[in-house]
């Protein structure tokens, strides 16, 4: 803070800001980081910066932000079912609602676990479409072919305080080329070229140096921290494997980032979902319900032809059914055990 205070410069991409962006790349092997003041504008951002209009085929299984992105370009969201097992939009359930209006894919990484993404490119590249992954939970997640962000035409990060890697209140923009990176660079501030010139209705996205420095403080800590998730997630899979309705999904990343760890209460489970949820609050356990409702449930796309829940079944009952457990780094072994023992006991397993 001092450092910022003496250069006398708060913002726009001041020092800290662009070595944040330098020291990001690095870290996550990407070649061109922008760096944003949240995720939901880097998400508005990169839709605009791609020249996206008409249709794009989405998820409804995600955080509001991933639609009202679409609805603040002005773009029409059309949901598909997920996979059942990734939680992450089906590929050939994409290839199905394709139509002349289609121009982008719009998936998520969810829980970090990555989408199919050969069988969407695939899909993109047959259909001339584009392809942008909100991969707001996928940060240092990695596949057999390196990191996930490398893929489709741009990814958009999150660094949100609940997130792995965080500043607080942050985000970004993850492109392939520099000249993407200068234009996305350029709609982040108001569509400045220069000083005196404009050419694209920009809007004001800059991450503060403030913000920044604590990236840069962060990013020194976030293997540490990552480490430290891994080992409660093991826990957790060791102690509830054996619990009859709970189910526990695997993530297919060749790196995890633990970033969170759902599970799935099914039909054997004495308790409903949302019953567990009230008995795990009562004993000051608290669970999320992430994500319930499903965006296509919400009233401003309930009206929408794809979100009839006729058309979305695996996606409404994995919302009805999912429950994402305390996950962060200073969550002690004791208290996981203390929250399996209640999840069994709650199961009849004494």
């Amino acid at each position: 803070m001092e450092k910022i205070w003496d250069a006398k410069i708060l913002t726009n991409g001041g020092p800290f800001h662009q070595q944040l962006e330098l020291e990001l790349a690095e870290y996550l092997d990407v070649e061109f980081v922008s760096l944003f003041s949240n995720g939901t504008i880097a998400l508005v951002a990169a839709l605009k910066a791609l020249k996206i209009c008409g249709d794009v085929i989405t998820t409804p299984y995600s955080f509001i932000a991933t639609a009202h992105s679409l609805l603040w370009n002005e773009l029409n969201p059309i949901f598909v079912d997920i996979d059942p097992d990734t939680f992450n939009i089906d590929p050939k359930k994409i290839e199905a609602a394709i139509t002349p209006k289609t121009q982008a894919i719009l998936a998520v990484h969810c829980y970090g676990y990555p989408c199919d993404v050969d069988a969407i490119d695939e899909v993109a590249k047959r259909n001339n479409l584009k392809v942008i992954y909100d991969a707001a939970h996928a940060f240092g997640v990695e596949d057999g072919d390196g990191s996930i962000l490398k893929y489709g035409d741009l990814s958009v990060l999150s660094f949100h305080a609940t997130k792995v890697f965080n500043v607080f209140e942050g985000g970004a923009v993850i492109s392939r080329t520099a000249e993407m990176k200068r234009n996305i660079d350029q709609l982040k501030n108001f569509g400045f070229i220069n000083e005196t010139e404009i050419d694209a209705v920009g809007i004001n996205g800059k991450l503060s140096e403030l913000n920044s420095s604590f990236g840069l403080v962060q990013l020194k800590h976030v293997k540490a921290e990552i480490a430290k998730r891994k080992l409660i997630d093991h826990r957790y899979r060791e102690l509830l494997s054996s619990v009859e309705g709970i189910c526990l999904p695997k993530n297919p990343a060749k790196i995890e980032n633990y970033s969170y760890f759902p599970i799935i209460v099914d039909k054997k489970f004495p308790l409903s979902r949302d019953e567990l949820y009230e008995k795990l609050k009562m004993q000051e356990i608290y669970s999320r319900r992430y994500f319930y409702p499903l965006i296509s449930n919400f009233s401003m796309y309930s009206l929408f032809e794809s979100s009839l829940p006729s058309k979305l079944p695996i996606a409404n009952r994995t919302a009805d059914q999912i429950l994402c457990l305390p996950i962060y780094s200073d969550l002690t072994i004791a208290e996981v055990d203390f929250i399996c023992e209640q999840l069994s006991k709650l199961s009849g397993v004494v």
